[in-house]
Formats: C-alpha cells, structure tokens, sequence
C-alpha cells in the first residue's frame, strides 16, 4: 500500500482509506462490517476514517471493535464532529466549545482509544464565532485527545480564515475532506490551490460517485438487486442525482478506457483521484471484503496524460465543477 503525508504534516497514512459513512452500524451487519475493516487491514491500508454522526454513532462503536486489539501507533484513525447526534437537542448539533468538547469524549469512547489522530469539523458552522471553534480544537489537540485537527466541505475562504487562526494558535490544520470524483470536481478551482498554498491535503471521499463510476448501473436497466440505489434506508437518495441517463450513458465510455489498462471500472475512478498531488487519501467504502480488495489495486497506479485527456473527453460534458457548491448549512 502507497503512502502518503497528510499535507505538508510529518504524518504519513495510506493512498487508500477505509470508511465507514453509510454502512456500519446501518446498511451492513455488525459481522460483515468488521470483516470488510479487517480486509482493508490485511491489504495494507492503515487509515480508518469515520464520524459521530454516521449511523447516529453506531459507525464508531463498530469501528472501534473492529480495530480492538491493533497496535494503536500503526493505525490513523479519523472523526468528526458537527452534525447532530443523539435526541438532536439545540446544542447537539455545530462548533459551539460545548458541542466540541462534548463530542471529542464520545467519540473516544466509542471508538476505545485515547485519541484521534485526526479530528474534522464536518461542516463550516455559520451560527458560531471561528474563533471559538479554533480555540476548542486547540485545547483538544492540547489535551491530547487529537494530533491534527482538519475540516470537512469548507471553502476555500473559509479554510484560509482557519488557517490564521490554526497559525496564530499553534496547532496542526493540515487537512480538507470534500467529495470529489471524475464527476464532481468542485474543489479544483478554489480549494485545491488554498489548500497547496495553505500545506492541507484532500482526504476525498466518493471517488466512484457512490458506486455509479463503477458501471452497474446502465441506461435503460433497474438498478442491480442489492445495489446502493435500490437501498431505501438512504442510499437510494444519495445516488439518485447520478441516475440520469445522460450521466450513465457518459459513464458507459469509460469502460473500454478501464479495459485498455486491465483495470475494473472502481479502479479507474479511485486511480484517477489518486493522480492529483494535493490528495492524500481517497476514502473506500465497501459491503463486502471482496470489494475492499478490488479497490485496492487502485493504489500505485499512474495514469498517463492520454489517459486523463480520454476520460475528460467520456465524462466532461457532466461533470459538476462550480465551486459555490461546496456550502455548510446556515443556522
């Protein structure tokens, strides 16, 4: 397994990162859940990305269980906070010091560690002043119950006035985590160059689109039985903005670029966000443990430029690359 430093950070963590977002604690058995963390653990992947919100916490007591018994130095393991949790009362939800201070314990909890080694503001927090925000994640790092702190979906301003203050307070911002695919590409004009300038690295997450870039799904046919967008504890919904037919049939070109290099459709997708230099690591997700081993491979490939210059021509006339929608809820 590849690995790479998180930002301009001393910490090194693998090109590839197993999450956990709509799947432990909810869509996969407790069993199958840990069988797919301890798949992505045999094929060298080190870095564990969750949140507390995932699975209205469930992700977390089953990612700790599953990691129980690791050597906890050779682990990356990554939270968030910002959603709401639990009975979702007023202060349950946001940046506020309490809500951080609150959280940070619960998640240590659940996930049977001492610290994080790197916790994220999941969103931006418009109804609380930045700097109380950055004051508690300083006294979280000076605690020691976090290494680094990132954050999750901030624009480009928002994590440059971050940074200032991550600066002036002394403590390690050294990541963003957007979602970003061969179709969804809304970080590259804004947040990528700050982030280059600022020395953050992308942790991304949906880099097969929520399975669409994976090919199953095609124009005309029902959607594979036991597939993402037949799943209606969620996972339908997330998908269905991919399920228009003019964005599977752009998909379908794909296929005989992946065929060229001996690669399945997944691999192409999670190698191509791996080709730009501000990711760190590109988050996976699986139901099964056979699917953390395919995507793998993605790991160490280079895409040549005739390459990218081929999917650029499949997938650009859908491509969604407006960085105005990298927006946090306002309150």
């Amino acid at each position: 397994m590849e690995t790479r430093n998180l930002g301009a950070s001393g910490m090194k963590v693998s090109a590839l990162a197993y999450g956990n977002w709509i799947t432990h604690g909810s869509q996969v058995a407790e069993d199958g859940a840990i069988a797919c963390v301890r798949q992505a653990l045999d094929e060298g992947i080190t870095t564990f990305d969750t949140a507390d919100v995932y699975a209205n916490t469930a992700a977390e007591t089953v990612l700790g269980k599953a990691l129980a018994g690791e050597r906890r130095e050779g682990l990356e393991v990554f939270t968030k906070v910002y959603w709401p949790t639990g009975p979702r009362a007023h202060n349950d939800m946001g940046l506020s010091r309490k809500h951080i201070l609150e959280s940070i314990d619960g998640s240590l909890r659940r996930l049977g560690t001492d610290y994080v080694d790197l916790y994220q503001a999941h969103r931006f927090d418009h109804g609380t002043p930045l700097e109380e925000t950055m004051v508690a994640f300083a006294d979280v790092v000076r605690s020691g119950k976090a290494l680094y702190i990132g954050v999750s979906e901030w624009r480009a301003e928002e994590i440059r006035a971050a940074a200032e203050w991550a600066k002036e307070l002394r403590i390690p911002l050294v990541s963003n985590q957007p979602q970003y695919s061969m179709l969804w590409r809304v970080i590259e004009s804004e947040v990528v160059p700050a982030c280059r300038e600022l020395g953050l690295g992308q942790v991304v997450w949906s880099p097969i689109a929520q399975g669409v870039l994976t090919g199953k799904y095609r124009v005309g046919q029902a959607p594979p039985e036991g597939s993402r967008a037949t799943d209606e504890k969620g996972g339908a919904d997330d998908i269905s903005r991919w399920m228009r037919d003019e964005v599977l049939e752009r998909v379908a070109l794909l296929q005989p670029i992946a065929d060229d290099l001996g690669l399945s459709m997944a691999q192409l997708a999670v190698a191509w966000v791996l080709q730009n230099d501000n990711v760190s690591s590109a988050i996976i997700g699986a139901s099964r443990p056979e699917q953390v081993t395919e995507n793998v491979k993605a790991a160490g490939i280079t895409l040549e430029e005739s390459t990218m210059r081929a999917i650029d021509d499949a997938v650009g006339p859908v491509v969604t690359d407006d960085p105005a929608l990298t927006k946090s809820p306002q309150r």
